[in-house]
This record gives structure tokens, sequence and C-alpha cells, in this order.
């Protein structure tokens, strides 16, 4: 791989001469680009490129646009024996600091085109910050995937050889439209698109070129002439894309390997409509996303009606489910779903106060803690346990430990912490219960704090480490780590639900065991009853609220299933040698 830098400048006096002093430290070859600009601006550039050996000045005698530089900065690159080109805005808008994340990227995945997501601060105009949204639902359209999260940062490694060709067969925008096409049209020819999250500001002595009315008509024009192109040149690839939204990906994937449906932008989008408008626009903005997902996550669908019909046998008049189960009651089921994200958004803004929450056994707990001392909390994915996390936070008086596994809602993590910084504390992230997480929460527990466990959710990296029990009606795996890590702190144990029932929040506080601590050699049996009475607990109160379980995905398939999808996959992986870590 030998990588260049291409740095496109009209104009740019007050940044430029800071941008390439800090790239001085990469050693990096460098194709300065004069787009055109003053005499001013034209006499600095050459007085820097005199000044750095390692730069390559190279003039366009007039103004042709941004696109236009950096097309006669990656040619000449390419020209020169280049295989990639690092291309970097002058205007100081970029954190230099990622170009060695970006470089290693790229060194994995040289035949991908490396991009910034970008990180904004206050500092970014509003109006330029809701335009992108327009540019990503189209580019979303005009690719008919959701793989390109950002299109318009002009922070990026380009492979060279790739973006030839495409220079060769296309005539590209040369202004501000370039950046996005580009890239859709990289995307068309079969080319990756990676994105490394990085931090973009605005100076406030920066100098944009961005000509409002011009350079909108001008990618609305390409818009346009992505779109039909789209649909004349790439029919199978739009009829297969059609297909796979009513065709389960993730069929055979263990939960924990699924991806989060969902990009932060969309989700940030619904989250600044909450802090704009309220729940009404929030629910006017969500409701037909909720729509989308539920059309085309066939995987969720039928684990939803799947679970939804095991409760309708074990109550066949339940009043909150038709007989048979319909589609509807899995869009109601979805529909919920989304409800309570806007709990959970709710009790991080402290818009949910404890008159709002009906918990008769608070006392129990209570009475632990004022002895000072800790306890394990089993809970599950049913109803809204966050909204106690998120209450207890607030009150400042109880410190509450949750281990998660957050990668499956990294996107909504991401926003929420956003909204509340709190949002995050005191969460604990593994991937298995080891002798370091076992003395972490010692630790915890001795000093009188709770912690919070899901008894409910196997792992794909704990495969084979499971009790089968049954779960309305039929046999389903739970796993086995909780409860041996609740024997191991050695204190009392409680099951814990907080579902909401008749407008308000209920919280089912019960006790569940002094110690699951005992004799090595009945552990198994300990672990089977503990199981057991988890099980029947969970089972009641999802009989009682179906529609607040949130486990979409198969709940009562075979963890030996998951043992040999598993190892097809990494052999997969092994003989393709891929490099991509499977997700926790």
């Amino acid at each position: 791989m030998r990588l260049a830098l291409v740095v496109p400048n009209y104009n740019h006096r007050g940044a430029i001469e800071r941008t390439l002093e800090a790239l001085a430290d990469y050693q990096l070859p460098c194709y300065l680009v004069n787009d055109g600009s003053d005499d001013e601006t034209r006499f600095l550039l050459i007085k820097l490129a005199e000044k750095y050996d390692w730069v390559t000045l190279i003039h366009h005698p007039y103004n042709r646009g941004k696109g236009a530089a950096v097309m006669t900065g990656l040619r000449r690159a390419y020209a020169d024996g280049f295989t990639h080109a690092l291309q970097v805005d002058a205007d100081g808008q970029h954190d230099l600091d990622d170009i060695p994340a970006m470089i290693e990227r790229a060194k994995s995945a040289p035949e991908a085109l490396i991009s910034g997501l970008p990180q904004y601060d206050e500092s970014v105009p509003k109006g330029r910050l809701y335009g992108r949204y327009i540019t990503h639902f189209w580019v979303w359209i005009e690719t008919l995937s959701f793989d390109i999260k950002d299109s318009m940062c002009g922070f990026r490694i380009y492979p060279l050889a790739a973006t030839e060709k495409l220079f060769l067969s296309h005539s590209l925008g040369e202004r501000m439209d370039f950046d996005i096409e580009v890239l859709v049209r990289l995307y068309w020819q079969g080319v990756p698109i990676i994105h490394l999250p990085t931090r973009v500001i605005y100076p406030e002595d920066g100098v944009s070129h961005f000509q409002g009315l011009k350079d909108n008509v001008r990618i609305s024009l390409m818009h346009s002439k992505l779109f039909f192109g789209m649909l004349s040149r790439q029919p199978k690839r739009l009829l297969n894309k059609v297909k796979q939204l009513f065709v389960a990906s993730n069929k055979n994937k263990h939960w924990s390997n699924m991806s989060e449906r969902g990009s932060y932008w969309g989700i940030k989008l619904i989250a600044d409509s909450y802090r704009l408008g309220g729940h009404w626009l929030c629910r006017a903005i969500m409701y037909p996303v909720i729509v989308y997902f539920f059309i085309t996550g066939s995987t969720a669908r039928a684990a939803s009606k799947q679970f939804l019909t095991h409760v309708q046998q074990q109550q066949p008049n339940h009043p909150q489910l038709n007989n048979p189960v319909s589609w509807y009651d899995s869009l109601k089921h979805f529909f919920a779903f989304g409800n309570a994200a806007l709990d959970r958004i709710d009790a991080w803004c402290d818009r949910i106060k404890l008159d709002q929450v009906d918990f008769p056994n608070r006392e129990m707990l209570a009475n632990e803690l004022a002895a000072g001392n800790g306890a394990v909390l089993l809970v599950s994915h049913l109803g809204n346990l966050e909204l106690c996390r998120a209450i207890s936070i607030h009150q400042r008086k109880v410190k509450v430990n949750v281990m998660v596994l957050t990668e499956n809602a990294e996107n909504f993590n991401r926003v929420l912490k956003q909204l509340n910084p709190d949002s995050a504390l005191n969460l604990i992230q593994v991937t298995e219960l080891g002798p370091s997480t076992s003395m972490l929460l010692q630790q915890k527990v001795d000093n009188g704090e709770l912690v919070v466990i899901a008894g409910d959710r196997t792992s794909s990296q704990t495969a084979g480490r499971v009790v089968y029990q049954d779960f309305l009606g039929e046999p389903a795996p739970f796993p086995q780590g909780p409860f041996i890590l609740a024997g191991l702190l050695d204190c009392p144990v409680y099951t814990m639900f907080c579902l909401r029932q008749n407008g308000r929040y209920h919280v089912h506080l019960e006790h569940f065991a002094d110690t699951l601590k005992g004799p090595r050699a009945g552990r198994a049996q300990r672990i089977e009853q503990a199981v057991t009475e988890f099980s029947t607990r969970l089972a009641q109160h999802a009989l009682s609220e179906p529609l607040q379980w949130f486990n979409f995905y198969d709940f009562w398939r075979k963890d030996e299933q998951a043992q040999r999808t598993n190892a097809n996959t990494s052999d997969c992986s092994n003989s393709c040698n891929s490099k991509g870590q499977a997700s926790k």
C-alpha cells in the first residue's frame, strides 16, 4: 500500500498552513491542489510548497470546484504510482488525529473506501446538519441499502485503481455534488464503504464555499440522475433488494450476533424530535418507521408471532390478543417496543417521577441496603427495568451496576447518552463471566451496591452452558452464568420486573433466595432449581403483559443449533481469510 495525501484548496488562507503543519508529522507525500485561488492565497501556497519538500503543488488556472480539485489530486497520485489517497479538506474541520486509525483500517481492507463518519459538536450550523438528512435519505434509496451512513464527509481514503476506473467511465460533478456522487457510484461498482467515527468542527474563522442555491440545485440534479440511473442500470439489484426485504437475513444467527437495525442518524432524528416536540412529534416520526421495520423485519416479526402464539395457547381468551394470533397482534407488539423506548428516554430525562411508579415491596430492598448489604437483582427483557435504574440514579440514593452487552443497541445508547450523560452510568460491559468480572462485582456487593443481571438471554460466547426449562409449554434454554455468578457473590437475590399496567408503572420485586451459594457437589442441582423458579416467575409476568416481551428472536431455539451455526460460520470465516470480529 502506497498512500498519498490530497488537499484541495480554494482561498483557505487562514487554515491551510495549520493543516499542513499538522500533516507534516505523518511524512506522507501530499498533492496540494490550488483551485484557482486569489493571488494572496496562491502566493501563500507557493511559499508553503517551498517550505515542505513533501508537498507537490498543482494549479488550476481558474476555480473549477472542490470535486474537480479532488479528482485532479487523485488522478495525479494514481499516475505517480500510489495505490491509495487520503483526502483532507483544507478548512480545518477534520480531526487529523484520526488519520492513523483510518490508515490501519485501509491496510486491513485495501479494496474499500474508508470514510469519516462525522461526530458534530455545537459549532455545526443547524441548517447544514438537517440538510444532510435529506441527502442521507436519497443515498439510501439510490443504493437500496443503509451501507453508506454519510456521503458528504470529505475525510476519506480512496482505493485509487477502482476510483480511476470510475473516472474513465463516468463524468462526475465537479463541485459540492462530487463527494456524494463518487461514493454512490463506487458503491455501485462494488467498492465496500467503511465508516469510522471522526470529530468534525466548524471553526469560527472558517470559510465555507457552499453556495446555498446553486449547490443545492446541483445536488438535487445529481440525485435525480443517480436515482434514474439506479432504476435503469440496476434492475436486477433492485429486485434482489426488494426480495431481501422479505427474507430473514438473521434466520440462523444467535440473537447476540444480530446487528442493530436502524442507523445512528435515524435514531438521532427521532430523539431530536422528542426533544423539540415531545411525544406527539416523536410518535409521528417513529410510528411510520416502526411499520417499515415490521414489514421488512421478517425475523423479528416471526419471533413476535411465535411468542404471542405460545401465550395464546396458554390463555386462549387473553384480553390483549386475538384468537388465533394475527399480524395485527405482532404490529401492536412492535409499537409497544417503540413506546417502551420512549419510556426509557422519559426516565433518563427525569420526566417520570416516583409518584407515577407503584413499588409495593420497596421497603424490602431498602432495608437490605440500609443495613449496608448488597444484593443481586435477576431481571429480564420483559417490561422496562431501565426505568428503575434511571430513577435510582436521579435520586442518587442507590448505586446500581448493570451487566450489559451494549453492542446490540450501540446507536440507541449513543443517542441516549447525548440526551443524558448519566444514562451510561454504572454499565459493566461483559462478554462472558470470568474471574475478573466476579471480583469486580464482589467489590460492588461488599460496598452495599446492587448488581443487576439479566437471566433470560443466552450468549453465543457461552454456547452449551444452558439449562433447558419449560417456558410457556415448550423447553427453552436459560443461561447458567447469571445463577452461577449470583452464587459466587454470596448475597441476597431478588427478582424484579417493571411493567406498565393501567397507565402506571408497576415494579414487581420478589425475594428469590438469601444466597445461591452452597457446596460444589450440589451446584448443578441448585442452578437447575434456580432456573426453574426464575422461568416460572418470568412466565407469570409474560402471560400478564405479553406485548411488553422484548426478546425479538426465537426464544426456544436449541442451543446446540446455535453451536453448529457458530461453528459453520467460524469455518467459513477461516476459509475466506475474514478479518472481521464476531459481534459479542
